[in-house]
């Protein structure tokens, strides 16, 4: 599978390739998801040293693009996904991705449990319902009219579903999946599919006997059942499921590479105790927004990320380096690294 858009090797097409062809390759695809300011408003740029979690005084969108560009520079993210203004900017406007071996990616969708404006507390709590921004054509060109020449700047997007266990909001949700997919189809555009916990279940529970991890490979499989080969994601974004669900998600179709979500920040041990012990378990690809933003050095960061997802290092080696660079760089790190070498429970949801 490949990029027809992009002017240089990308190295997701060529990670998915080797994927496809060894279910054995011990390639790992690593995604930034500066895609935030779709789910939280004036807070999505992150903190500045001395920032307060509520009330600011954050970063700004000029801050948030600027990393971008510099994650983008270093090379060692595969995917960058952005929403859909700020590709237009970096993506379309500037061009930013046509000589970089990292693919543009924008989310294509803002199912109401990721609207966490400020005031706006209550939807993560109702079933989620389907809802899109921006179209196909308007992530491609940044207007809803494609020119009548050229190629798209973008050409691979992520479509986001919860699903509660409901039959009527189940419905709903497919749908608008089934119909995204058809547009994307027509327009030459690929996806990967995101599917989030159940976000009325993860708190009520009782409707997914068999637990929610399962719930969720389930309803992967279910969903993609009816779908044919070109119009299938080209990988998986979930909540990571444990050893034994992830290994039996991923051996059940080689055709379905199977990524995690990074969720809320949480410790650095956290961030890359999960890409290692996904990897274990037949994950290929890992999607961290949060736990990107909010780290000292993001540049930094992703370098031992990338380390542990090479197996290059171990994740307690890659936490103690990561401290040993701040302090080389003066940073001071967010908590003391004893601390930081702690594993501790980050929810996977936005609105966790």
């Amino acid at each position: 599978m490949s990029n027809p858009t992009a002017s240089v090797s990308k190295s997701l097409d060529s990670k998915v390739n080797r994927l496809l062809a060894d279910p054995g390759c011990r390639d790992f695809i690593l995604a930034d998801a500066k895609d935030a300011d779709m789910a939280f408003g004036l807070p999505a740029p992150g903190l500045p040293s001395g920032g307060d979690r509520l009330n600011g005084p954050f970063r700004t969108l000029v801050d948030f693009r600027s990393h971008i560009r510099d994650i983008v520079a270093q090379g060692l993210v595969d995917v960058m996904l952005m929403s859909a203004s700020t590709s237009a900017v970096l993506a379309i406007d500037e061009g930013l991705f046509a000589d970089s071996t990292v693919t543009p990616a924008v989310r294509m969708n803002d199912t109401t449990d990721i609207w966490l404006a400020a005031g706006a507390g209550t939807y993560p709590r109702q079933p989620a319902l389907p809802f899109a921004t921006t179209t196909v054509s308007e992530a491609q060109w940044g207007r809803l009219v494609p020119p009548r020449s050229g190629r798209p700047a973008v050409d691979l997007g992520l479509f986001s579903i919860t699903l509660n266990g409901d039959a009527a909001a189940d419905r709903e949700m497919l749908t608008a999946y089934r119909s995204f997919r058809h547009e994307t189809e027509e327009a030459g555009f690929r996806h990967f599919l995101e599917v989030f916990f159940p976000n009325v279940l993860a708190q009520g529970g009782g409707a997914a006997p068999l637990g929610i991890a399962r719930f969720v490979a389930d309803h992967v499989v279910r969903a993609l059942a009816g779908v044919p080969r070109a119009g299938r994601p080209v990988f998986l974004k979930i909540p990571y499921l444990g050893p034994g669900i992830t290994e039996q998600l991923a051996s059940y179709d080689r055709s379905l590479i199977v990524g995690i979500l990074g969720g809320a920040a949480g410790t650095t041990h956290d961030a890359f105790s999960l890409v290692a012990e996904s990897k274990r378990h037949g994950a290929r690809v890992a999607l961290f927004g949060r736990k990107i933003n909010a780290a000292e050095h993001q540049l930094e960061f992703i370098r031992f990320l990338r380390a542990v997802a090479d197996e290059e290092i171990t994740a307690v080696e890659a936490v103690r380096a990561y401290h040993a660079a701040l302090a080389t760089l003066g940073l001071q790190p967010h908590r003391p690294l004893e601390d930081d070498l702690a594993i501790t429970h980050t929810a996977a949801a936005y609105g966790g």
